[in-house]
């Protein structure tokens, strides 16, 4: 989930995309001009055309600028409220068009919306550029910093005002006019070339596929799989055919039970060849422009590469203590994962397979020795997942821990006909927010799943204003009377972005601006998955779709048991993607760096087997390219936290609410409010240890 901080908040364009152009709407026709008059003040998702995004992105850019103005032209003495509290509310109208418009961008995109995008983009980035470098409004912000230690400030005000100045500074504050100049024309490229980068992962997306027209070709494959590829080439007019794509709903199953060897390494290779097949939608130049700007940028601020600068903000702090977690735990996950290739390796043998195991060959005899050792079949647990009944189970899970109740509301616009609204509402009865929730693919969606949202929660003239908060997924679609039968991961990833979504839901910050490490934003999301196979919490929603059976204990015990199972390829081409990460922006320069060759090396140099590739590699790790870059370590150091955090609900019991509410009024209620790892010591008494997690994948 993006956790949107000033800048955040005003260049999201940088991270997820932007918006839609056509013709120019008049205010009077243009629903961003006027009140909502929907329920929640919720966007009028049934009134906003494309058009409407350019005009009124300029009046929140001209509206936010006068609000600045402002700020800088008041005669009185900068103070807290007059400079620190006006710039945090200024540009209300702004956010409210860019979050509807970067929303869309992911959800319900199309090429018109990515020109309006590249159109944007520019505008977005100068404004900002015009505020962060704003040397009047530096003065006023840098005065109160420097007499903040006279100040009674409380502990969330001390904090926004020390990380506001910090945001300055590490913008260009400081910096003469002749590195401003420089400064603003990195910021702009940078935000077209995102753009570019996140327009060809789409697209290299939905053309990646293979399409089969033989019966025996789909041997082997469960019927709710092929069923999903009929229905995909009947919808790109192939009817008769089948087709698997490079959506995970459809690749992984397929290499998980295809024995045609052929076919999977044609399918796998379309995947791993995205953004990488030196065409028009090729990503290794685009991706190496970024790296680079992103490296002059950095030594422009005064540091000596792009992580350096960006860790500085985090709980991790330095390139050097990333790079030894991520050592650290290599070592063990690289010896479970050769031990995982050598079994895989005798089970090839003994069939006489006569070939070398491969990376298109790893899901496929994965699923045969977890059927072997554990008798456990994914075709077999499907059932037991409905997607319906997982939605229950965790609204049930917050209900438990929490007091939360979820209400369906028919009333409010959406965006898409998949969306479906809920009222989110404490165990007192109060409001907290609204809830939209997107769960299938389609080509206007980006693969993966995400957290967003429309507003964000926060205090206005002292009473709080409503979240309106958004999760996305690409879950397995329903199939004629088959509903959505949902993959243990599909779980897994439902109650990680549902985590995120009630830290969004119930934050308690009094101030617009958050900021949150992000080595700490997961920790939200990931505590939510230890739930997910808890045997408690299976019998709450892990019910056969046909026959309401609770998931029988034989099955429970035998995910238990495969808890630990495959371990070390999980943790190996996740780590792999992490170092490739830290290594890109840890380069000075990049002018001169061939992508493949960088990309290449830095695999050999830890070992990584060739039989295992990066979970991302470089042409398609969006996450790198929006809010994760130097950063996506942040999911394994969270999960430092959250397996530490999960303990505590162990040590007492499952549900226990007084458990919940100390991680509610300490964490999903404050996190961004102040200090991260201060929040989490008032919750658990103590830093968080990093035994649970090598417990966890069996490393310990």
């Amino acid at each position: 989930m993006d956790k949107k901080n000033i800048l955040c908040r005003l260049a999201p364009a940088l991270l997820l995309g932007a918006l839609c152009l056509s013709l120019p709407a008049a205010a009077g026709d243009n629903p961003f001009f006027a009140p909502y008059n929907t329920p929640f003040d919720t966007p009028p998702f049934d009134r906003i055309q494309n058009a409407h995004f350019l005009p009124a992105v300029q009046e929140g850019i001209t509206r936010q600028q006068a609000e600045i103005d402002a700020i800088v032209a008041d005669p009185k003495p900068a103070t807290y409220a007059n400079t620190i509290e006006a710039l945090d509310v200024s540009g209300q109208f702004l956010e409210r068009v860019t979050f509807v418009l970067y929303s869309n961008l992911e959800a319900v995109s199309s090429k018109e919306l990515q020109e309006i995008a590249a159109q944007v983009a520019p505008l977005i980035s100068a404004h900002q550029d015009n505020i962060l470098l704003n040397e009047k409004l530096f003065v006023r912000i840098k005065a109160i910093h420097d007499r903040r230690a006279r100040l009674k400030l409380s502990t969330p005000q001390l904090y926004l005002l020390e990380n506001t100045y910090r945001q300055f500074v590490r913008n260009g504050a400081l910096l003469d006019e002749k590195q401003k100049a420089r400064l603003r024309d990195i910021n702009r490229d940078l935000s077209l070339l995102t753009l570019k980068y996140s327009d060809n992962v789409l697209a290299e997306t939905n053309s990646s596929y293979i399409v089969l027209d033989k019966q025996e070709d789909l041997a082997g494959l469960p019927a709710g799989v092929v069923s999903e590829a009929a229905e995909t080439a009947k919808a790109m007019g192939m009817e008769g055919k089948w087709v698997f794509t490079a959506q995970k709903t459809s690749w992984i199953p397929f290499l998980q039970y295809s024995p045609k060897r052929d076919l999977r390494e044609a399918l796998y290779t379309r995947w791993f060849l995205r953004g990488d097949r030196d065409n028009d939608r090729d990503n290794k130049g685009v991706l190496q422009k970024i790296v680079d700007l992103r490296a002059e940028r950095s030594r422009l601020l005064g540091y000596k590469n792009f992580a350096q600068f960006t860790l500085e903000e985090r709980m991790a702090k330095t390139p050097e203590a990333v790079n030894s977690f991520l050592a650290d735990l290599w070592g063990k996950a690289l010896v479970r994962a050769k031990n995982e290739r050598e079994e895989m390796q005798k089970l090839i043998d003994g069939e006489k397979g006569g070939f070398q195991l491969a990376s298109w060959d790893w899901w496929y005899y994965a699923e045969k020795l977890r059927q072997a050792k554990f008798d456990l079949d994914d075709s077999a647990l499907r059932p037991y997942f409905e997607l319906e009944n997982v939605k229950k189970g965790i609204f049930t899970l917050s209900e438990k821990l929490y007091g939360l109740t979820f209400a369906k509301n028919t009333a409010v616009p959406v965006y898409h006909p998949d969306v479906t609204v809920y009222e989110v509402k404490d165990a007192d009865g109060r409001l907290l927010g609204i809830l939209y929730m997107d769960f299938f693919p389609r080509d206007s969606k980006r693969g993966g799943a995400w957290t967003g949202g429309f507003r964000n929660a926060w205090y206005q003239s002292g009473r709080r204003v409503l979240p309106l908060v958004t999760v996305t997924c690409n879950f397995t679609k329903p199939m004629g009377d088959t509903p959505s039968l949902l993959s243990i991961d599909e779980v897994s990833t439902f109650f990680h972005e549902f985590g995120h979504a009630l830290n969004a839901l119930l934050a308690d910050n009094r101030a617009r601006t958050t900021f949150i490490p992000w080595d700490a934003v997961e920790l939200p999301s990931q505590i939510m998955e230890h739930w997910v196979l808890e045997p408690e919490m299976l019998k709450l929603y892990a019910k056969h779709y046909q026959t309401g059976e609770v998931i029988p204990a034989t099955l429970v015990e035998k995910l238990k048991k495969s808890g630990l199972f495959n371990q070390g390829f999980e943790t190996v081409e996740f780590l792999a993607a992490c170092i490739l990460d830290m290594d890109l922006h840890q380069v000075e320069n990049m002018s001169n760096v061939n992508m493949t060759r960088f990309e290449d090396k830095a695999m050999n140099a830890i070992g990584l087997i060739p039989e295992i590739l990066p979970r991302y590699r470089s042409t398609y790790f969006t996450h790198i390219v929006g809010g994760y870059a130097a950063g996506y370590y942040s999911y394994m150091w969270s999960e430092v936290l959250d397996c530490d955090a999960f303990e505590a609900f162990k040590e007492t019991s499952l549900f226990d609410r007084k458990t919940a509410t100390s991680f509610r009024r300490n964490v999903l209620e404050k996190l961004g409010t102040e200090d991260s790892m201060t929040l989490y010591k008032k919750f658990r008494g103590r830093e968080p240890k990093i035994e649970p997690l090598l417990k966890k994948r069996g490393l310990l």
